[in-house]
């Protein structure tokens, strides 16, 4: 049966427009945007079977293109139209909490490519500062690792992703965060992470390095505040674990 067929108050769009989009399933958002089903599933039916195969509506949006292509009812359009929704959600939310960018400033070194510095002037609270980083990061296909510069307020100055791959010791540089803290004249800075597997647990190799972080900020005289580890819809505290120095 067509969803055209199904009774008014049943039908997602419908739903949406009247309850609002958190109303609705992690299926009835994906049929909306899917918009049409295929032959003998309505596209309700077809979003449910998408994401059984993917196991989570989440391993689905943050597929990479050969594998969300091979989704049925899936291909090269739908998949260019969703990195263009996740990228303005993105990009509206950053507008919403105060960010903007400042330039493009080539940061020297052979584990930082060039990227945007970015200021975010009004993240006030904890929970707006967390609401951002897990904005930066959950969505990551590769391992990040940035750092949000603070003032002796503990107001932002700055916030820039200094690695990519793997985070161990090996791979973040203890004296590449204090030079930037040194450059953006950071009396404090709070260090994030994403981990593409999903899960939020911090690993050994996580905990070493923010041991690491914290002496090398300490010989400056820069707090190390936190460090979050981000997977997909939540996020750590090493400093609310107790596991900070």
């Amino acid at each position: 049966m067509s969803i055209k067929d199904w009774p008014e108050q049943e039908r997602p769009r419908e739903r949406l427009l009247k309850f609002g989009a958190n109303s609705l399933s992690d299926s009835e958002l994906l049929a909306i945007f899917l918009r049409t089903g295929v032959k003998g599933l309505s596209a309700v039916e077809l979003s449910r079977a998408l994401i059984i195969r993917f196991g989570s509506l989440s391993n689905l949006i943050q597929s990479d293109k050969q594998h969300f292509c091979k989704g049925y009812g899936l291909g090269e359009a739908k998949y260019v139209l969703l990195q263009a929704v996740m990228e303005m959600a993105s990009r509206c939310l950053y507008q919403r909490i105060g960010s903007h960018k400042t330039g493009n400033q080539k940061i020297e070194h052979q584990n930082i490519e060039s990227q945007y510095i970015e200021q975010p002037q009004t993240l006030s609270s904890p929970c707006q500062t967390k609401a951002y980083l897990q904005s930066r990061l959950q969505h990551q296909k590769e391992e990040v690792f940035s750092v949000l510069f603070m003032d002796n307020r503990h107001t932002p100055l700055h916030f820039e992703t200094l690695f990519h791959g793997t985070i161990n010791a090996a791979s973040v540089y203890p004296r590449v965060v204090v030079k930037r803290a040194l450059f953006h004249n950071a009396a404090a800075v709070i260090v994030a992470h994403n981990h593409p597997s999903g899960s939020a647990e911090p690993s050994e190799a996580d905990i070493s390095i923010t041991h690491k972080l914290a002496d090398a900020l300490s010989l400056v005289d820069i707090r190390l505040l936190d460090h979050f580890v981000i997977g997909h819809g939540e996020m750590t505290s090493l400093a609310e674990k107790g596991l900070l120095t």
